[in-house]
């Protein structure tokens, strides 16, 4: 289940089950749930009567038969055109479900009885609380946490990754999920949900799109579209006895072909679709929304809370600079360094040989042989004797104690540049040679590459960067100044970020977290979008809306663009398709009129041929344009990090000037091909 940008919107698979569920779909009942297209379908039964009935309505006449015939056919495809949009989001959404069923088989479980005795039984009969056993090669029968054992996991079934992960009781890595396989070792494992409630089922069920609810800010755009809808009902039953008046006749599946392309056709059937292909993007990114809600939250948030270690740092403290002290050559520390880290297999120990070699060392290993001394707590020093001298680095303390056994002399500097890491919040690691004190090394906890630029991109669309950090004020100003975030809170603990979201919550803003330990749930709950990782516990993947699957802290900024390309993408297709309007209003309105009112040709700009050929060309215009736009619903509008104000001009340039103009064109297109049609047919 990896993410793949370039993936296809459509496979044939997809395509034969849409088709298949496009006819499904027509059922009254279900297409209740959109009112929009709910009235477009109420047009085609009325127009398929009419074919078939013209004097229920005293429409009667030949040409006019045929003509209510193609209207009903036209709106029919209209309506299959959005059932389709809908059923090709919900069949990717199977399409991955399937494959995680693949992982859901009839597991069984060794459970251990309170007696101590172990016994088979069906991973389905497993209940919260039981205790089972699994052993290197077995499947995890259900989420649980391991309460005794070590093991490597094979989590390629949830994440996609290949690479086993450790696991062992205690901690915040100490939850497993089910589907799961043991390679090596065993785990005794405490089950955490009960059958059907799993991580696994509750993906399948999210991906499949069974439990999907529409979001707050969906509810509100269909009220609009239903609204619009009323408003030009009300416009076309009054347009009628108008008509009359004016002494034209107004054919009933005219008026319906005029409703159908001034009520919101074009988002009414791809409304639902968009919602479907935003949960499908974020799961498609490896993270799992517990609901639509989530998704387009993260689309509003106003402010982001992180932590900096192994979020915004990489949480391990690399060689960032050597410090000599006076007297000393840098190129004597730098190679000194390199000596007492040539065996050091500790991330300081390969990333000072890194640093070292980066800063031009070209010393012979086979010249600096010796017996490597490696790290103890009781010594604070590790090292190299060669047959020339010994290397060591450690502690201030150590060091200087070790030179001071020796007879040598501490330099007067070198209690300033020991202090000067510290205030920085690095860690001074102080080398000598024999009894010579040669400098300090600054270890640091690195800022991860590009923070700072997807910190300008966020703050570009308005959102704010909170650093939550355990370290002393001084350290995490150093922090928080290299990575470019707005703001830190400094010595933090898990009551702080509560503290510090409810602040921002209080001024109306949607806040964003993450988090993987217990100590994080209750601020993963506290926030609008808590993303928990999947290596974490089970109390912060319960707390959290969202759930990473790659266990990637940093995702979440990837997600919060992911939901404004969501909200871009709906807001931009509402604005294409009320746009539409204007245009298909200038093929119609004309068209009804002119004949006993030859003034309205004035607004008949586009020079249609006919009446017929007006109402019919808008009408086929108004059924392709749904399919058309299936691909962008489903890939959602290109996304470029910009203000609120920028980003409203822009999509009213593109999609509301090109709204108006697209319907120009292409109703002309179409009258200019079935013109000549409709003059054989004589309609």
């Amino acid at each position: 289940m990896r993410h793949h940008e370039s993936s296809k919107w459509i496979t044939k698979e997809i395509l034969g089950s849409s088709l298949k569920s496009a006819f499904c779909k027509l059922n009254p009942k279900v297409m209740m749930k959109n009112p929009v297209m709910f009235v477009v379908e109420i047009g085609f039964f009325i127009c398929l009567t009419l074919t078939f009935v013209p004097s229920l309505f005293h429409d009667e006449g030949t040409n006019l038969s045929l003509m209510n015939g193609i209207v009903a056919l036209i709106l029919f495809i209209t309506v299959l055109f959005a059932n389709f949009a809908e059923a090709v989001a919900e069949g990717r959404g199977k399409a991955q479900a399937e494959t995680l069923k693949k992982t859901k088989k009839d597991t069984q479980a060794r459970r251990i009885q309170a007696d101590g005795s172990e016994q088979w039984i069906s991973a389905a009969q497993l209940n919260k609380g039981d205790v089972v056993l699994v052993k290197a090669g077995e499947l995890i029968p259900n989420d649980g946490e391991i309460i005794a054992g070590v093991a490597s996991i094979d989590e390629s079934a949830i994440t996609g990754e290949s690479a086993p992960v450790l696991k062992e009781s205690g901690g915040d890595f100490a939850s497993v999920t089910g589907g799961t396989t043991v390679v090596s070792d065993w785990i005794q494992i405490r089950i955490t949900s009960e059958p059907g409630h799993s991580f696994l089922d509750k993906m399948i069920a999210l991906v499949e799109g069974a439990t999907r609810q529409k979001t707050p800010n969906e509810i509100a755009l269909n009220t609009l579209l239903v609204s619009l809808t009323l408003i030009f009902f009300i416009v076309i039953v009054t347009l009628y006895p108008i008509a009359l008046y004016s002494g034209v006749k107004i054919p009933i599946s005219t008026l319906i072909a005029l409703a159908v392309c001034l009520i919101p056709t074009t988002i009414g059937g791809l409304l639902s679709a968009i919602g479907i292909a935003g949960m499908d993007r974020v799961t498609r990114f490896n993270v799992i929304a517990t609901s639509g809600k989530a998704v387009e939250a993260c689309g509003d948030v106003d402010t982001l809370i992180l932590d900096k270690t192994g979020t915004i740092t990489f949480g391990n403290r690399l060689a960032s600079e050597f410090l000599p002290v006076s007297g000393v050559r840098p190129e004597a520390l730098r190679d000194a360094a390199w000596i007492s880290s040539l065996h050091d297999e500790t991330p300081e120990g390969k990333s000072t040989l890194e640093l070292a070699v980066k800063q031009g060392c070209r010393l012979d290993e086979a010249a600096a042989q010796g017996s490597f001394i490696e790290f103890s707590a009781s010594t604070r020093m590790s090292g190299q004797d060669t047959a020339n001298a010994k290397y060591r680095k450690g502690s201030s303390d150590a060091i200087i104690e070790v030179v001071r056994q020796l007879k040598g002399q501490v330099p007067a500097d070198l209690k300033e540049k020991v202090d000067h890491v510290s205030q920085l919040g690095g860690t001074p690691l102080v080398v000598c040679r024999d009894a010579e004190i040669l400098g300090v090394i600054y270890l640091k906890d690195t800022v991860k590459p590009g923070l700072v630029q997807r910190f300008e991109r966020l703050r570009k669309i308005g959102i704010k960067t909170i650093m939550c950090t355990g370290d002393n004020p001084l350290t995490a100003a150093t922090i928080a100044a290299e990575a470019g975030v707005d703001g830190y809170i400094a010595e933090c603990r898990p009551e702080d970020k509560i503290a510090a979201i409810k602040k921002e919550q209080a001024e109306g803003k949607l806040v964003a977290m993450t988090g993987d330990g217990t100590n994080d749930a209750p601020a993963l709950a506290q926030a609008d979008v808590g993303l928990a990782m999947n290596s974490g516990t089970s109390a912060a993947k319960e707390a959290a809306n969202m759930v990473d699957l790659d266990s990637d802290p940093t995702k979440i900024l990837e997600v919060v663009e992911i939901g404004k390309q969501l909200l871009m993408t709906r807001g931009s297709l509402t604005t294409f398709s009320i746009a539409n309007d204007i245009a298909k209003y200038f093929a119609i309105i004309p068209a009804i009129f002119s004949l006993a009112i030859p003034q309205m040709q004035v607004l008949n700009i586009m020079r249609l041929a006919s009446p017929s050929s007006a109402v019919l060309s808008a009408l086929i215009f108004n059924a392709v344009i749904i399919p058309c736009l299936i691909p962008l619903a489903m890939k959602g509008v290109h996304y470029k990090p910009m203000s609120a104000s920028k980003m409203l001009g822009r999509n009213l340039m593109i999609y509301g000037a090109g709204g108006i103009l697209c319907p120009f064109i292409g109703i002309k297109l179409i009258d200019l091909m079935i013109a000549p049609l409709l003059v054989c047919l004589g309609i």
